[in-house]
């Protein structure tokens, strides 16, 4: 499957906003795109502190890289109502 284009994209994710703010989302399709945009902003960054981990020295890079992790299960956790510290151990 091909990735959609940047404007095919945006179009999906206007839908989406559209559909949750008319209540029009019986399939839970729009609130799962959303969430998953949501996601993939967090994933996006753990992304780019591995690649500056693996370039770099460590020390830095390596605790950019563990906070970048932390974030991810911190908002993991926060949507799913539960407590975050459960998930950083």
């Amino acid at each position: 499957m091909r990735k959609p284009t940047a404007d095919e994209f945006q179009k999906a994710l206007d839908e989406a906003e559209r559909m949750r703010e008319h209540d029009e989302d019986p399939q839970f399709i729009a609130k799962t795109l959303l969430n998953l945009q949501h996601r993939i902003g967090f994933l996006e960054k753990v992304m780019h502190a591995a690649e500056l981990y693996l370039r770099g020295e460590g020390g830095r890079e390596h605790t950019l890289l563990l906070r970048a992790i932390e974030k991810v299960k911190q908002e993991d956790a926060r949507c799913a109502g539960h407590d975050a510290r459960q998930f950083l151990s």
